[in-house]
């Protein structure tokens, strides 16, 4: 009996692996239809499939880094700002994820001071 739910219990874990595996496949294949609709200018669209690959793959850090720079382009700040912490909750030493946040707050601080009298 006991032989019989280990079998189980490792095909179960080797699913498991399966399903994370196509998840983050199902995400992958929304953020790069994600880039080419945004390279055409169509920022909800890319948006919507951004959103799409975070829902799918949860842990995939670079469809949250994308999903924030489609939200800062569309001027959802908030939004980009909790986007881009998410992606570098997930990967702190992605460095392209670092440089894009940085690049946000910088401009972003900017803004702020320029419209404050």
């Amino acid at each position: 009996m006991l032989g019989r739910f280990l079998i189980i219990f490792g095909l179960l874990i080797s699913l498991g692996g399966v399903a994370y595996a196509d998840a983050r496949a199902d995400a992958k294949a929304q953020v790069e239809f994600g880039i080419s609709v945004a390279q055409r200018g169509l920022w909800k669209e890319a948006i919507y499939r951004w959103e799409r690959a975070t829902q799918i793959d949860p842990t995939y850090a670079a469809g949250f880094n994308n999903l924030a720079v489609a939200y800062e382009h569309e001027g959802m700040l908030d939004k980009a700002a909790e986007a881009y912490e998410r992606a570098l909750k997930l990967e702190p030493e992605n460095s392209l994820v670092r440089q894009n946040f940085e690049l946000f707050k910088e401009i972003h601080d900017r803004t702020n001071q320029s419209q404050t009298p």
